[in-house]
């Protein structure tokens, strides 16, 4: 591969593939955004080269670049994953822990599990207000104002975010250090909770399902307006969506 910074000769032919294969690996496998600089570094391809590369891995919708320019999973890949066995699978087993949260909540309850250092929502309840009637389902969030995302973050299934994390709100997170202080507290009692994080007026509570190796595999979170769900309530829905989430994680093997 090309070791230099300079403009190249385009790639053909297999080595092309094999070279944009590389780059969608790299980025499909990370557990945070990354970014050209990194990639150009780590496979060591001319900028022009890894330009053009990225340039056609987007417009085939296999990357996409956030707000920093940074590249993520596309959404062909996130298609893919939504549809996988073990997807299926999960969304058969956690649909009656979804319906029972539903009906005992009134809130909209999602299920999500984590991919290419993204959240993703797979299955959804809605709620039964007309305040709240929203589909999280292909949304594209900034993790760490979501509980699902601090859930993962929590128990190690995403890697913390380098430098500033951008606010959606007053009450979001700036930081990876202020985010890891809420780490504790979310694996004691089971559950994390995002308050006017994502936006104002909105709660999310969510708590982790584990595989039967200890990995964090998915979360389910109830989501309402704060009118809903103020600090005494969210933690009754918190006790109770651990609970939930304890009974599914047996079904999957998970046996503390």
């Amino acid at each position: 591969m090309e070791r230099t910074s300079g403009t190249a000769p385009a790639p053909s032919g297999t080595q092309a593939i094999d070279r944009a294969a590389e780059l969608l690996r790299l980025v499909v496998e990370s557990a945070h955004p990354r970014t050209f600089t990194s990639l150009v570094a780590e496979t060591g391809l001319a900028k022009s080269t890894a330009s053009r590369l990225l340039q056609a891995l987007e417009r085939h919708h296999l990357l996409r670049r956030d707000q920093d320019g940074a590249f993520r999973a596309g959404p062909v890949l996130t298609q893919y994953a939504l549809r996988g066995d073990i997807t299926d699978t999960l969304v058969d087993l956690a649909q009656p822990t979804l319906e029972r949260l539903g009906e005992t909540t009134g809130e909209t309850i999602t299920l999500a599990v984590p991919r290419a250092g993204s959240v993703i929502t797979i299955a959804q309840v809605d709620s039964s207000f007309l305040l709240s009637a929203t589909s999280w389902i292909g949304l594209d969030l900034p993790t760490h104002c979501t509980s699902s995302g601090k859930v993962f973050y929590a128990y190690g299934r995403l890697a913390l975010p380098d430098g500033d994390l951008p606010a959606q709100t007053e009450h979001s997170a700036t930081s990876a250090a202020e985010l890891a202080r809420e780490f504790p507290e979310i694996r004691r009692r089971g559950y994390a909770v995002a308050r006017d994080e994502l936006e104002i007026g909105l709660v999310a509570v969510a708590a982790p399902v584990f595989a039967s190796d200890e990995v964090v595999i998915a979360s389910i979170a109830v989501t309402g307006p704060t009118a809903r769900l103020d600090r005494r309530r969210t933690a009754e829905v918190g006790a109770l969506l651990a609970a939930e989430t304890r009974s599914l994680s047996a079904l999957l093997g998970h046996h503390p």
